[in-house]
């Protein structure tokens, strides 16, 4: 073990884990510090990984060269593609993973990656010297230097659990809390204030009567996360099931109302609006007289499961009372009971579009300490932390994907120009240019990339550069193909679409929203010919085509928007402006500009509080 490092990461969780194999695959030494090696990476909550905006997260991930959508894919239970009947920029892939497998996976990857080093401990005190980190303290009294630091700290800051009146501390069920890191930055400087979020009861899959619930299958055709080549596909999938409660149930739930910590003043922390907990749901949607549940099996080997929907944190005989009154529960028995947690956040206004902190140089902050919710936005954010910390100390140029070039983009603007007033989770509504952010072509937005600056693999590009050529091919093929009436009618009648009169390119029938290259390749020889010539994924290569022909034109039109949004980010703003002398600005915009100092009148455009009157006053003041 050396005691000198260049990045250490602070936290074993999804951004801990991303943030190191990215800066050790980048060539930096690098330190993982966590409190429990046999959990990096765990599945806190929910067994699952992407869905709605976070599917396309994953594949931005791994498009990047990181590893959350190949472990993912290889230990997942079930895979679903959701939002299919609406259009590609809404498509979302989810998995139901193994929990277990999922972590003992990222623990051999991350015990196989050169340049990473791991250490069991718990860090206590951060070493500074002026305005720069230097390394780490632990709880053993180890002290281990460095020239960059990455906070990955997750819910354990201060973590404190409630079930009822009963107050526990600890990160998560089974584990302690973090002290010293929030006290010690706030005696420096840093705001921190206070989230809450919670998680649903465990039960036993042996005490539940499946008949009586509403199956849910994974898909038959499965739609990896990875665009590696991997064409194993699981032998079966483990389904999900539906429940609902009642009114009874609810009746129940309303009993132990006043020894929630959410309604007699405990928690004052922030929960997440979008994912309730069960009491909240009750409280806000008070004329519902049922909700819907989710039954999620948490692995191969294991007859735990997950109730989506169910979160709580009253008494543990509530909970199980309750339970007790949906149809197939009636027996249940449960592993553990749900519960909230309190923990310590640092508003992300506070961080460069790096993440880099701006009071600290070399010091970042990832995950769930930036206010964030979700395995997903904080793997997104460790893989970005741990190449910045990495392109900082080796003097090279930093890492910043805009708002039209990934949801990671728009996750990490959104932090940094907006802040947060709740736990934040990604919506594709909050990516303005979602038609060009589609999960399909992630590999083609981001891979070159991550390849130029070192992270992504040779056999990425590659891969890649295969695809590209093949789409561009289907695309010309079609766009050249003729087909006759009589070739074609009796395929349009059966989609219940108009007959052709007259000879027709393929690609004009192709634009109609019932027609697939799929059904066509069917029946159309000669281009099913063309397509099987396709070495290698070839339905990616046929998705992607499908969608640049149908939807070219929004394609374009979205392209040219947001290029001529990016004309301002070449007008840019001094680090050291003083934005309080422009008096045509108003208050709110002169304290918020100040704040958040913004590079360029781009960025200054976004952030909350800036209207369009006071951007026009910068733009005469910059010269345009």
């Amino acid at each position: 073990m050396l005691q000198k490092y260049d990045i250490i990461i602070v936290g074993g969780g999804h951004s801990g884990c991303e943030a190191s194999v990215a800066s050790a695959n980048l060539g930096s030494k690098t330190l993982l510090i966590t409190m429990d090696m046999s959990k990096f990476a765990n599945m806190s909550c929910n067994p699952a990984v992407g869905g709605i905006a976070k599917g396309q997260i994953v594949r931005e991930i791994d498009a990047l060269g990181g590893y959350m959508g190949i472990v993912s894919d290889e230990t997942a239970v079930q895979f679903r593609m959701l939002n299919l009947s609406k259009g590609p920029a809404m498509w979302s892939p989810r998995v139901q993973s193994d929990r277990t497998l999922f972590s003992l996976k990222w623990r051999k990857i991350l015990e196989n990656t050169k340049n990473l080093d791991l250490w069991q401990d718990m860090v206590v005190e951060l070493i500074f010297e002026k305005n720069k980190i230097k390394g780490v303290k632990t709880r053993f009294g180890i002290e281990f230097s460095s020239k960059s630091v990455i906070l990955t700290n997750g819910t354990f800051l201060n973590g404190l659990m409630h079930v009822g009146k009963n107050q526990v501390k600890g990160g998560r069920m089974g584990d302690e809390s973090a002290f010293g890191i929030t006290e010690q930055l706030k005696k420096i400087g840093f705001i921190a204030d206070r989230m809450k979020t919670g998680t649903p009861v465990r039960i036993d899959g042996r005490s539940v009567d499946f008949t009586k619930l509403i199956e849910q299958k994974g898909d038959k055709n499965i739609f990896k996360f990875s665009f590696l080549r991997n064409e194993n596909k699981p032998k079966k999938q483990l389904s999900c099931f539906i429940a609902h409660t009642n009114e009874e149930v609810h009746n129940i739930l309303k009993t132990g109302f006043n020894d929630s910590p959410l309604f007699n003043g405990i928690i004052q922390g922030i929960g997440p609006r979008y994912c309730p907990s069960i009491e909240d749901k009750l409280h806000t949607f008070a004329d519902k007289n049922r909700h819907q549940l989710f039954l999620e099996p948490e692995g191969w080997e294991t007859n735990e499961h997950y109730i989506n929907g169910f979160s709580s944190s009253l008494p543990w005989d509530i909970q199980l009372k309750a339970l007790r009154k949906i149809k197939a529960f009636e027996n249940v028995k449960i592993y553990r009971p749900g519960y909230a947690i309190e923990y310590d956040y640092f508003p992300p206004t506070q961080l460069h579009h790096t993440l880099e902190t701006k009071k600290i140089e070399n010091l970042y902050f990832s995950g769930q300490i930036n206010g964030t919710t979700g395995y997903e936005e904080a793997a997104a954010q460790g893989l970005i932390a741990g190449i910045n910390a990495h392109q900082k100390i080796n003097n090279k140029e930093e890492f910043i994907l805009k708002r039209d070039e990934a949801y990671i983009g728009v996750l990490i603007d959104d932090l940094v120009n907006k802040g947060i007033n709740e736990p934040y989770r990604m919506f594709t509504s909050r990516a303005e240019h979602r038609i060009l952010l589609r999960q399909d072509n992630a590999d083609i937005r981001l891979t070159e990339k991550s390849f130029k600056i070192g992270l992504a693999s040779k056999e990425r590009f590659d891969i890649l550069q295969e695809k590209k050529k093949y789409i561009n091919e289907t695309i010309k093929f079609i766009e050249k193909l003729s087909v006759k009436p009589e070739e074609i009618n009796f395929l349009l009648e059966k989609l219940k679409t108009p007959p052709i009169r007259q000879k027709m390119k393929l690609k004009n029938i192709l634009l109609r929203p019932q027609v697939k290259i799929d059904f066509l390749m069917e029946h159309l020889e000669s281009l099913r010919i063309f397509i099987d010539k396709i070495p290698n994924g070839r339905n990616e290569i046929i998705e992607s085509s499908e969608i640049l022909i149908k939807y070219s034109a929004y394609i374009e039109r979205e392209r040219l928007t947001a290029n001529k949004l990016k004309r301002l980010e070449n007008l840019k703003i001094h680090k050291d402006f003083d934005f309080m002398k422009l008096k045509s600005l108003s208050m709110e915009a002169r304290l918020k500009l100040t704040e958040i100092r913004p590079k360029n009148i781009s960025q200054a455009s976004r952030i909350t509080g800036v209207s369009p009157a006071d951007i026009n006053v910068l733009l005469i003041f910059f010269g345009r």
